[in-house]
């Protein structure tokens, strides 16, 4: 089994650290990176600018709600673009709100997962995502 690579797309530094942090449990951990908002995360996606030697993630964990670019957009980019709409995008945020969760879905979301507010809850999911993604799932290859 290979280490997945995971682009955590997430704008809060505390929130970004708990993923990676809860990531680096896993059995084999992954490969980390992130981007601040969706604007890098597509830079990163599409290998421009400083991520010209980036590599395609095996997982996204989008946040919903930042700045210049929001988890929405992202996804309506990610899944209008042939060579990136085979990556799943588990969306990973604060909202419980119907709206955003139907919202992500009809987007082509692979999963819809809200933050848990308790440390061990929340790192749990991001574990259980993990384990899902690393051990269970098949993946498109890179």
């Amino acid at each position: 089994m290979r280490a997945l690579d995971v682009l955590i797309v997430d704008d809060d530094d505390a929130d970004a650290m708990m993923i990676e942090e809860a990531l680096q449990e896993s059995t084999v951990p992954p490969v980390v990176h992130r981007a601040i908002d969706g604007t890098q995360a597509l830079e990163y996606l599409r290998r421009e600018g400083e991520f010209a030697d980036a590599v395609r993630p095996d997982l996204i964990l989008l946040d919903l709600n930042m700045p210049r670019m929001g988890g929405r957009e992202l996804l309506a980019e990610i899944r209008g673009d042939d060579e990136l709409t085979a990556i799943p995008v588990v969306v990973l945020t604060t909202s419980d709100a119907v709206p955003d969760i139907v919202a992500s879905y009809a987007g082509h979301a692979n999963a819809f997962v809200t933050k848990p507010m308790e440390l061990e809850a929340f790192e749990a999911a991001v574990q259980k995502i993990s384990r899902f993604y690393g051990d269970v799932a098949t993946l498109p290859s890179s």
